[in-house]
């Protein structure tokens, strides 16, 4: 009479691990990133310390972000928040959520930029949602090809900022909040 002997299951993980060849792995590789923009994303939500507590709030309300004196003032669509941080903190914390800085002193969310306006200085005039106006400096008007993803029938404002940054955010090689380096004699 035989004895039976256990008959060890497969692993499921082991099985698709042989599955897959080289040129599979290599494509699942490259269709993740792609996968990843389709997911349904989680809200950021920073946790900010004003007049002794902490409260959380969600990136995507906040309007923009402006220092005054030592203060850094966030704007959100339900209020206004004092924090004590510096600004090139929150940019570099910010950056990576469609905040764009266009003054040394201000960022703004590009989700409710509704106009940029040029003036004869060089300089422009960003119109938020509900009629707020920022002034962006010739320093960080080259930030302003963060603002939207594609640039349609804009010649006139193409022409007047270097052709590698339109090529480059192509390539979307430009995700820096901080100030273009300057040359100093």
């Amino acid at each position: 009479m035989a004895i039976p002997f256990p008959v060890p299951t497969p692993d499921p993980l082991e099985a698709v691990l042989q599955a897959l060849t080289p040129q599979s792995i290599a494509t699942l590789l490259a269709t993740l990133p792609l996968l990843q923009e389709f997911a349904p994303r989680r809200p950021y939500r920073m946790a900010i310390k004003t007049k002794g507590k902490i409260v959380f709030i969600d990136a995507a309300n906040v309007i923009a972000i402006q220092a005054k004196g030592n203060r850094v003032w966030l704007q959100e669509t339900s209020g206004t928040y004092a924090l004590r941080e510096p600004i090139s903190n929150v940019a570099r914390k910010l950056a990576a959520h469609g905040f764009v800085r266009i003054h040394r002193s201000v960022l703004v969310n590009s989700a409710f930029v509704r106009e940029i306006q040029p003036w004869p200085t060089g300089e422009y005039v960003l119109r938020m949602e509900g009629g707020k106006e920022y002034t962006v400096t010739r320093t960080y008007k080259r930030n302003l090809t963060l603002l939207a993803e594609s640039w349609i029938g804009t010649t006139g404002f193409a022409a007047e900022l270097p052709p590698a940054l339109f090529a480059a955010l192509d390539d979307r090689k430009i995700i820096s909040a901080a100030a273009p380096s300057r040359k100093r004699f």
